[in-house]
């Protein structure tokens, strides 16, 4: 019954590959456990408390996403969304508890976007140049954070990034990516997972992690943050470019991760429109209300959920696998903690590899096309952000398109789409300014 359910034998797959494929997905993104806390803990938020409601939120989340839609999709608090939570609370413009209400009105207006349609019209609107541009820019954009979790890339002052000093970490990091190479050349399932586990191993086989002096967690309390949202003062005019910006990032965040990773898992009809998109981004927009409810940044799909895919997740069963492993993990805090991001950083590295052959679907003989897949591709990756790498590609491409005297060409929702974009990158830079002039004078 649960074979045909998830529809195991038509997607190719089996109980032991969503296992193995979900298991892998946990690993690459279980840094997020540490890492939200870590970034909203400064805004005044009880550190312990974001630890527990971070499993809490992203088990229920990807378990749903499991159950709901049958797809391979893990979400969790997104990273570029907490930090811009934690710069609304640092910089002043609002206290945790209002920036919670914000993420909750954000929620609401992603749903209300979400069941209207229009947000499977904005996806499928995308032309099949720019779909296979975002897939390739999350590549590059995933191989970037790779690169530099596993030191070979670093922070340079004057070039902005360069190569890291040899250590015997990153030695032990590329020792893991030798092995996923070799068992993927082998054809061997289970390759990212084996490769993590290696460097997991050797790094503890050379003492460069401390293992646990206890194993299982000792705090559990998540009410210092749960239902302490202020949504009334969150409906403030002046906080309208903040709620504005939060649901352009989760909007197209999750939009450009869906497209790429359901492309990637085949969830696709012949028509080339992704089976179930609606589901998909309906739980994504709950899951924010909720994650809001009880007490983190907005939730967004992970694109780590591509490391999944790779090694062979194709239905729910793999999001079910990683839900499940982050329940877990609440109780088992100490031990999930001992897994470096440099034995997960070769993952990631492998994940780019992957989604890089997206590129040869982009038709770079029609400048129209190519040039705003090539912004797409360069801007994720260099403005480290999904949402802001599709702005600047879809108002060139429609931008192209206008003079070039095809304006009827394009469809109203990438009109709509182009318009959006442009407020995102200027509503909030807009705001700073006035507040500048006002303060000014």
């Amino acid at each position: 019954m649960i074979s045909k359910y998830f529809q195991l034998q038509e997607r190719k797959t089996n109980f032991e590959i969503e296992f193995v494929a979900g298991l892998t997905t946990f690993l690459t993104m279980a840094y997020i456990i540490f890492v939200n806390p870590a970034i909203l803990s400064p805004t005044g938020m009880d550190k312990e408390a974001l630890i527990a409601v971070t499993c809490i939120v992203t088990a229920a989340a990807t378990i749903i996403t499991g159950i709901l839609a049958n797809a391979p999709i893990a979400m969790a608090p997104g990273l570029g969304l907490n930090n811009f939570f934690a710069y609304l609370v640092v910089s002043g413009k609002m206290n945790w508890q209002t920036a919670l209400g914000a993420v909750f009105v954000s929620g609401v207006l992603f749903l209300i976007l979400t069941l209207s349609g229009l947000r499977k019209k904005i996806v499928e609107a995308i032309p099949t140049s720019l779909v296979a541009a975002i897939a390739v820019g999350i590549g590059l954009f995933i191989t970037f954070i790779g690169l530099r979790n596993l030191g070979v890339i670093v922070q340079n002052e004057i070039t902005l990034v360069s190569s890291g000093p040899l250590t015997a970490t990153i030695l032990i990091g590329l020792a893991g990516l030798l092995v996923m190479l070799y068992l993927e050349m082998k054809k061997i399932k289970g390759a990212l997972l084996a490769g993590i586990i290696a460097s997991t191993i050797l790094a503890a086989v050379f003492k460069k992690i401390q293992l646990p002096h206890q194993v299982i967690s000792s705090h559990l309390d998540i009410t210092a943050i749960a239902f302490k949202l202020d949504i009334i003062s969150a409906l403030k005019w002046g906080f309208f470019g903040s709620i504005f910006t939060l649901t352009f990032i989760d909007m197209f965040d999750s939009v450009g991760t869906l497209v790429a990773c359901c492309h990637q898992a085949n969830m696709v009809d012949e028509n080339n429109k992704i089976k179930g998109l609606d589901r998909l981004l309906s739980i994504d927009a709950v899951a924010t209300v909720i994650g809001a409810v009880l007490g983190t940044s907005t939730v967004t799909a992970y694109v780590e959920s591509a490391a999944g895919i790779e090694q062979g997740g194709r239905t729910g069963l793999t999001s079910i696998v990683t839900g499940a492993l982050f329940l877990l993990a609440l109780l088992f805090v100490p031990i999930v903690a001992i897994v470096p991001l440099y034995a997960t950083a070769p993952a990631l590295i492998m994940v780019g590899l992957f989604m890089m052959k997206e590129v040869k679907r982009i038709d770079f003989t029609n400048l129209e096309e190519a040039f705003p897949a090539f912004i797409i591709v360069v801007m994720i990756a260099l403005s480290y952000s999904i949402s802001t790498g599709l702005a600047f590609g879809f108002i060139s491409f429609v931008l192209i398109k206008t003079v070039s005297g095809k304006a009827k060409q394009i469809r109203p929702t990438m009109w709509a789409i182009a318009i959006l974009s442009t407020l995102f990158l200027t509503l909030d830079r807009i705001g700073d300014s006035i507040s500048y002039l006002k303060s000014a004078v």
